[in-house]
């Protein structure tokens, strides 16, 4: 009898741990639950937007910030197909979405919870009625403080702010690597065919822009730095190369559109750092980007460059 009481009493015990237990992992459910949906204020440039704290559907519309959110540690599930060629996102990207500004139906079933886009975008009333929308304007922010910003959206500020702190340290040490090879007065220049136009860049437009002026501090040519630095971007003529040609060149042949002819000219031929061998050609499709997955990708090829040999 003592022994049927003992064990109808562990049983009965048994039975209200596993109770206790359920009862925990039902609250710490719960818990978890009200912390996923828990709304927070982001002041964005358009004013106070409320915005899940910790976002799991991310669209983005605004195809300069998918790799700061990849970065981050955040797979968006729509993007544009600019991003998609991209090489240095690896395989990133292979099971994401591609939407278009005007997909507004394909986007509303892919239910985000947050989207990303750009100031400029026209159809910004239409993503609000879907999801809270956070818009940036591109010149707004230099390629740190879109990374810092990006950070405090989604609730990763502080790995931002780690990132931030080593590409400071790693550029630091690059640079002193460059100036060793080509000394501290030599000046670069960037230039891109873009269909059939030819642009010259300033010192916060993609295309390694922002490492070779800002992080290694090379200069730029007097003309470049003047007419170029406060819009981002020029377009030229063939004929006026040499004026904007630095000692060193880094040159994006563009997508299949774009029109190189200019490559064959005796014109180009004649400039200095072509002669020289100085002329470096990079990936467009890859180089447009400047967040922290492209960057250090793109610090990579600049200094192995300007490095080889010397």
């Amino acid at each position: 009898m003592r022994n049927k009481k003992s064990i109808a009493s562990l049983f009965l015990m048994a039975i209200l741990a596993v109770g206790v237990l359920a009862g925990c992992s039902s609250a710490a459910s719960e818990k978890e639950t009200t912390k996923e949906s828990q709304m927070v204020t982001y002041q964005s440039e358009k004013g106070p937007v409320q915005v899940p704290d910790q976002p799991k559907r991310v669209a983005v519309l605004a195809s300069s910030y998918t790799g700061n959110l990849l970065s981050l540690g955040i797979t968006p599930i729509a993007v544009q197909d600019w991003e998609k060629a991209n090489k240095f996102y690896g395989n990133k990207l292979d099971k994401v979405q591609v939407i278009t500004p005007d997909s507004t139906e394909k986007l509303l079933a892919l239910k985000p919870d947050l989207i990303i886009a750009f100031t400029t975008d026209k159809n910004l009333k239409k993503y609000q009625e879907i999801a809270p929308t956070v818009a940036y304007s591109y010149e707004k922010y230099t390629y740190l403080q879109i990374h810092q910003e990006i950070g405090k959206l989604v609730g990763k500020e502080k790995e931002a702010k780690a990132w931030e702190d080593n590409w400071k340290k790693q550029t630091a040490e690059a640079k002193t690597k460059v100036q060793a090879a080509i000394g501290t007065d030599a000046t670069a220049t960037v230039l891109e065919t873009f269909g059939k136009e030819l642009y010259v860049y300033g010192n916060n437009w993609g295309r390694g822009t922002e490492i070779i002026y800002q992080a290694l501090g090379i200069k730029a040519p007097v003309k470049i730095e003047k007419d170029v630095f406060g819009t981002g971007y020029k377009a030229i003529s063939s004929e006026v190369i040499p004026d904007y040609s630095g000692d060193y060149l880094f040159v994006g042949k563009g997508d299949a559109t774009a029109d190189n002819s200019y490559l064959e000219t005796p014109l180009w031929k004649q400039i200095p750092a072509v002669q020289k061998g100085n002329v470096f050609f990079f990936d467009s499709q890859s180089f447009y980007f400047n967040d922290p997955l492209s960057l250090e990708k793109e610090l990579d090829f600049i200094v192995q460059s300007l490095t080889k040999g010397k």
